[in-house]
């Protein structure tokens, strides 16, 4: 593994020779990407940094860590902070991940309020409207999924203009799919943020440990192969990375609630195991840069998202 690769997607301790100081008039903040669940926040992360470093799925809920990515132009350093889709919680991790959500709100210079432009506004965005009204955070209003819009889209998009045009937020459609509109929005938060410093090297594109990357990449397997039948009882802890001259082997576990959805993962004769680790290793192969060994076990840990100390040990804890 080279020392770029690591610049891209480890932790570090800054320096100033990693650091440049920022020419006369660059911008810099924190910018929150809040909305409920499924919206398309983790894929519009990905495509604003030119990385995957958040996974996407078609089933909500997805992202549970405050995951942050890093987009650096001659311009401005914008730091996305991707949060859980806010929701009303139903269990400890539930309410983790929402509360993480909130805090966010309170801690960014602005917020990115990303809502499904392919329906017009619902409960779950007012909702969270209500949120953000709490806070005196900025807000942009990001119309995604411009892309799966109706022939006829003027309730729609009417909609949101009325919901914008209350809290007098500019609105921005999009669609992080395709890529169309995201050069404007990028222009949009640019604008927004003040003038500051480089918080990171230009060329990093994440703050989280690479290990947590793989494990994310794994989760998304999972959900992805398994869909409805194994929902969100599912963490994955990295037992051992070993970095070889030739190869990366990785010894990770997935950790299930019941005995039920050990057997899923499993499949018959191991076949899904199989099929999933096949698919997060040729996703792991793209972040390192080489060939990757994985080798996956499964393990039954009874209610862990009810558990305080369970999700700590997975790295599941309220922000501060």
């Amino acid at each position: 593994m080279t020392d770029d690769l690591h610049l891209q997607t480890d932790i570090f301790e800054p320096s100033e020779s990693l650091i440049p100081a920022a020419p006369p008039g660059f911008k810099s903040g924190f910018v929150g990407i809040i909305g409920r669940p499924n919206v398309g926040k983790s894929t519009l992360m990905n495509q604003l940094v030119g990385q995957k470093i958040a996974i996407t799925s078609p089933v909500a809920q997805t992202t549970r860590n405050r995951l942050q990515g890093i987009l650096t132009t001659p311009e401005a350093q914008i730091i996305f902070v991707d949060t859980p889709g806010i929701h009303k919680p139903h269990h400890q991790l539930g309410q983790v991940l929402v509360k993480n959500a909130q805090i966010a709100i309170e801690s960014v210079d602005v917020v990115l309020f990303v809502v499904d432009g392919s329906v017009e506004v619902g409960g779950g965005d007012r909702y969270v409207t209500d949120l953000l009204l709490q806070a005196k955070t900025p807000v942009i209003l990001g119309i995604n999924k411009a892309d799966q819009q109706p022939a006829d889209a003027q309730a729609i998009d009417q909609s949101y203009a009325e919901l914008a045009g209350a809290h007098e937020w500019t609105m921005v459609k999009f669609s992080a799919l395709t890529g169309t509109g995201l050069d404007t929005l990028q222009t949009t938060l640019t604008e927004q943020l003040e003038p500051g410093p480089y918080y990171y090297p230009p060329n990093l594109v994440t703050d989280q440990p690479e290990r947590f990357i793989m494990g994310e990449l794994i989760r998304e397997q999972i959900l992805l192969l398994t869909r409805e039948e194994v929902p969100h009882s599912v963490a994955i802890a990295i037992d051992r990375v070993d970095e070889e001259p030739e190869i990366t082997r990785i010894l990770a576990t997935i950790h299930v609630e019941r005995d039920s959805q050990k057997g899923i993962i499993i499949g018959k004769g191991g076949s899904m195991l199989k099929a999933i680790g096949s698919a997060a290793r040729q996703q792991i192969q793209k972040l390192v840069m080489g060939k990757v060994y994985l080798e996956l076990f499964v393990k039954v840990q009874p209610k862990w998202r009810q558990s305080r100390t369970r999700l700590a040990e997975f790295g599941y804890r309220v922000e501060t």
